[in-house]
């Protein structure tokens, strides 16, 4: 990875970036996620699960209102603060804290674990691995982890554009797209516009294959339990808008 790129996303998700984040996941996507990781993870009420990235933790607090422990793991103060204040608001105890996505000290503490919100693929390939590595150490044996890997080649690539605006609410929404064949990544210009007030970023996500996405889940110590295309559980295959792996742990 170019060094410009290198860890752009530490100070990514600030300002309009949250903004827009806020505004552009309704509600009931939120519940149908909760629904699906429910029928994924067979756990009973009380099973610690960690989300991660958890953003403003609209899913950690979702499943903690389903009875579930959750811990959730962001690296924006500002996404945390806006999770820790609607967690007390619903009076309800969910741990979470400022850290890498690969920065995970709990060695086998918990039942499942999520990664949602196509965060998957922000490192470089070292650091993809070493994030998956780290999650396999959290994850009690047999336990699952749930991969939104929406960003494969098989999604992205044959639906690319170099330019897209969307209207997300009250905040006009650009990417302005380039693919490094050489590098496998997506370099994306982003630009965020509300009331005159303007916002720029940069961002860069490693494009992987269906099949290289799951050698790095085997190399991390998991096992591929299934492949699904939609939260309606409809097997991954060519003209899929969505993957989410649904992997076990194997070794102790």
């Amino acid at each position: 990875m170019k060094s410009s790129q290198a860890e752009w996303w530490r100070n990514f998700f600030t300002g309009l970036t949250v903004d827009l984040w806020r505004q552009a996941i309704p509600e009931e996507l939120t519940r149908s996620e909760a629904d699906f990781l429910e029928k994924i993870f067979r756990l009973p009420p009380r099973s610690e699960i960690l989300d991660v990235p958890c953003g403003n933790g609209r899913l950690s607090i979702e499943l903690a209102a389903r009875g579930f422990t959750v811990t959730g793991v962001d690296i924006s103060p500002e996404f945390l603060g806006e999770a820790q204040s609607k967690a007390k608001q619903r009076e309800l105890q969910i741990a979470f804290e400022k850290r890498d996505m690969r920065d995970l000290p709990w060695a086998g503490r918990f039942d499942g674990v999520f990664c949602f919100g196509s965060s998957f693929g922000f490192l470089d390939d070292k650091g993809n691995l070493d994030f998956l590595i780290s999650v396999a150490r959290t994850i009690k044996p047999g336990g699952r982890f749930v991969l939104d890997a929406s960003k494969v080649a098989e999604i992205v690539l044959p639906r690319f554009q170099n330019r897209e605006e969307t209207q997300i609410g009250d905040i006009l929404f650009i990417e302005e797209n380039s693919y490094d064949p050489s590098e496998g990544r997506m370099i994306t210009e982003y630009t965020f516009e509300r009331e005159g007030k303007v916002e720029r970023r940069t961002g860069s996500e490693r494009i992987y294959t269906y099949r290289e996405v799951c050698q790095l889940l085997q190399d991390a110590g998991f096992k591929i339990i299934a492949s699904c295309g939609s939260l309606n559980q409809e097997p991954f295959a060519l003209g899929s808008r969505h993957l989410f792996i649904v992997a076990e742990k194997t070794n102790p």
